[in-house]
């Protein structure tokens, strides 16, 4: 069986949520955080990240935004990838907060990638939360001009990444009262079964 490799607390919820949603037939395996810089998992992916998708046959697909759209063309996802409105704004929404916005996360996982004086440190982690401040509030906008409770007026793969963002913002100085639509968002994610699936079987639980 396809298997998708999750680690808690990682953007991995997002496909896993997805796996819930369509009900595809593909396994689940949440690997302990540190596992994922082991030998038995870098045989998986070099990159030692999260998730990866194994086939059958030993191949194997990295980057969550490519396991979307695996998994949207394979088991039917109703628009990414696909010649429709729906799925030019799923790819567009999902490329924006997998390249710009969890990029920008960067700056708070490991600043010291960035800089090498403590004072540096600081600067980077302040331009980090400042730019983050921007990616939510313009993510707030769009979600509150929508059509109805999901990010694109209808539910798509980028409510999956949304709200594994919304999830993040709880690490940062920032406050997610600031950004009401938002937190309406991750309720509602927080109430559906297919996300409640996906939790449990990542070993997280519900922010509240």
């Amino acid at each position: 069986m396809t298997t998708l490799y999750t680690m808690p607390d990682t953007c991995s919820l997002s496909p896993n949520i997805a796996v819930a949603w369509l009900g595809a037939p593909v396994d689940v395996k949440t690997i302990p955080y540190g596992d994922h810089k082991k030998d038995a998992y870098l045989a998986i992916n070099p990159k030692g990240k999260v998730p990866s998708l194994q086939f059958d046959d030993g191949t194997v697909l990295t980057e969550a935004a490519a396991i979307l759209e695996w998994l949207g063309a394979a088991h039917g996802s109703g628009g990414f990838g696909r010649d429709t409105e729906l799925g030019r704004k799923e790819a567009e929404a999902l490329s924006y907060m997998t390249s710009e916005v969890h990029a920008t996360y960067g700056g708070h996982f490991g600043p010291q990638n960035f800089a090498e004086t403590d004072d540096a440190v600081e600067q980077v982690k302040r331009k980090t939360y400042e730019t983050l401040a921007g990616h939510y509030r313009r993510l707030d906008d769009t979600l509150g001009q929508s059509d109805g409770d999901w990010y694109l007026g209808k539910r798509s793969f980028a409510d999956t990444f949304l709200y594994v963002l919304s999830r993040w913002i709880e690490q940062t100085p920032l406050s997610i009262d600031d950004y009401p639509a938002l937190k309406q968002h991750r309720a509602m994610m927080e109430a559906n079964e297919g996300v409640k699936t996906a939790l449990k079987r990542q070993d997280m639980e519900p922010i509240g």
